[in-house]
């Protein structure tokens, strides 16, 4: 295998050198094994960053208007571009540039004028592990995610009467994120969101029902008010054990996510909700988010105290309390994306878990 082959022509290298006979020199190195990209300053690379992310940056330090270090820290505060390894080039030997340049996010250091060989093998090894971690992160993800899967179908196993209700949700509350992404909806809270891991969280909404005893978890019937008050304690019950589960684990965001999914799907708009009665913006977006998703499924299901609602009636229903049970806002994307909702439901009714064909088309157009 040659050099070529060997080293992953897909990649994609940024090199920003203020010097044109540095830039020819990295160009003519790299450019038979990776996609080159050479610029100038600083200020090119992150008009280019809209663009493009590459695999790795070549970053210049001394360079007018913005040097490398100042670079940098703008690189990794900018969350869609702070995993992108880079590399200084400087033709500084100071020991405390270098170090400072390491706390700042560096992954090395090449020294100019460089040597073809040093330059091309330092860079295949950054990408090597950068591509170690990756794979890595993805397996844990894909762990994480089965965790999350198991722990969900035990408390849905447990609860006799909503069979596939966490399928459900989690595919509606994708639909209804994106959506609400396209039109503007609360965007400006959710831009920052990992979608996948937010909607993943999202199965552990109903975690706390596995404290509630099977005697009023599966009551044939409705509850009293006793009953009904120790099942509210689901909400709260979710938080605790999601609490106890952070302060073993590192993922922060992903069990942040899943705590306000599970203390806050039961508060309503008006303030007239449980377990904190609180109202308005002041219920977290996770909460009202599944508000609307939780009341959509349970009404369209079958219940031993309630024959299953229609989708036009469900959808009715939940207009009517635009503004008293749910955020208007929401409600109204909702609305908007009902017959996609609908049909992920159809599909469900017919043993899939996702969409048909056609269903696979209209959850393309809202989820990606």
């Amino acid at each position: 295998m040659d050099n070529k082959a060997g080293m992953n022509v897909q990649k994609t290298v940024l090199v920003v050198d203020d010097k044109n006979t540095n830039l020819s020199m990295a160009e003519k190195t790299l450019e038979n094994h990776y996609r080159v990209i050479t610029l100038s300053s600083a200020e090119r690379m992150f008009k280019i960053l809209e663009k493009v992310t590459p695999d790795l940056i070549l970053l210049d330090i001394m360079m007018p208007e913005m040097d490398g270090f100042e670079a940098m820290k703008r690189l990794k505060s900018n969350e869609r571009h702070s995993n992108i390894p880079v590399i200084y080039l400087t033709g500084l030997a100071d020991s405390t540039d270098e170090a400072y340049g390491i706390e700042l996010g560096a992954v090395d250091f090449i020294t100019k004028p460089f040597s073809e060989p040093v330059l091309l093998n330092r860079i295949k090894h950054h990408l090597h592990v950068d591509d170690l971690i990756r794979e890595r992160t993805h397996q844990l993800e894909q762990l994480k995610n089965s965790i999350v899967f198991t722990l969900a179908e035990i408390v849905e196993s447990r609860d006799l009467n909503t069979g596939g209700h966490i399928d459900r949700t989690t595919i509606y509350m994708k639909v209804l994120i994106n959506a609400m992404l396209e039109r503007g909806v609360y965007a400006d809270q959710m831009a920052k969101w990992d979608i996948e891991s937010v909607v993943s969280s999202a199965r552990l909404h109903d975690l706390g029902k596995v404290s509630i005893p099977d005697s009023i978890l599966n009551k044939p019937g409705l509850l009293t008010p006793e009953e009904f008050k120790i099942m509210k304690s689901h909400c709260v019950e979710g938080v605790r054990l999601i609490d106890h589960t952070a302060s073993r684990s590192g993922d922060a965001e992903f069990l942040n996510n899943a705590k306000l999914f599970a203390g806050y799907h039961h508060e309503r708009w008006d303030g007239k909700g449980y377990p904190f009665g609180i109202s308005g913006t002041d219920i977290p977006l996770h909460g009202r988010l599944m508000a609307i998703i939780d009341v959509y499924d349970a009404l369209m299901s079958e219940r031993p105290y309630k024959k299953p609602h229609t989708h036009e009636d469900a959808v009715r229903i939940i207009m009517m309390d635009s503004g008293t049970h749910f955020d208007p806002s929401i409600a109204g994307v909702f609305v908007e994306v009902k017959d996609y909702l609908a049909d992920a439901r159809e599909s469900d009714a017919r043993g899939a878990r996702g969409y048909d064909n056609h269903g696979k088309q209209l959850r393309k157009q809202f989820t990606g």
